[in-house]
């Protein structure tokens, strides 16, 4: 699937994202990850990738956009279902739009492609989080998104993670 959205000089070309991609993939995430003041927080590496994205049992799909075949962009994401409207959906785990390029079409073709994978497979939603002070809420608002009201983004890793894991299934007078 290609999606062309006229914008600068060269139109922006949104595709598949292939095993051959990873090195891109695991760039860009690093870029976004220092741009949410997070440099450290990529742990994952071109193999990873490889290995999680285009092996047998792929965990996440991405798009390259790309203007003049020089790549400007990606979004990478997994698939959710909502028991509530018994289907399934997009998350966006990250999209990131090389700064030089923003305002310039590549992030709503990246957001054209995901709708239109979502209508072409009966999805009923994209889901995606972000940062509270990110100047692309704007964008992503003026694309329909809006924010859901009384829900809190939660996460479980780490320490945590493991100490639940490795806990009692038993009540806890500790519990809530």
């Amino acid at each position: 699937m290609e999606v062309l959205v006229p914008a600068k000089p060269a139109s922006v070309v949104v595709r598949p994202a292939t095993v051959d991609d990873v090195d891109l993939l695991h760039r860009f995430s690093i870029d976004l990850a220092t741009y949410e003041d997070e440099p450290d927080a990529v742990t994952s590496t071109p193999q990873t990738l490889a290995r999680d994205g285009f092996g047998v049992d792929p965990k996440f799909a991405a798009l390259i956009a790309e203007r003049g075949g020089t790549p400007v962009g990606f979004a990478l994401y997994t698939f959710n279902y909502s028991v509530w409207t018994a289907a399934r959906g997009i998350f966006i785990e990250d999209i990131w739009v090389v700064p030089e390029e923003r305002r310039g079409g590549v992030a709503r073709a990246l957001m054209v492609a995901l709708a239109r994978e979502c209508a072409a497979n009966g999805f009923k939603r994209i889901d995606l989080n972000v940062l509270d002070w990110n100047p692309a809420r704007g964008f992503y608002e003026r694309m329909g998104f809006r924010w859901i009201r009384n829900w809190l983004p939660y996460r479980l890793s780490g320490e945590a993670l493991a100490k639940l894991a490795t806990s009692s299934p038993s009540i806890s007078s500790k519990d809530p």
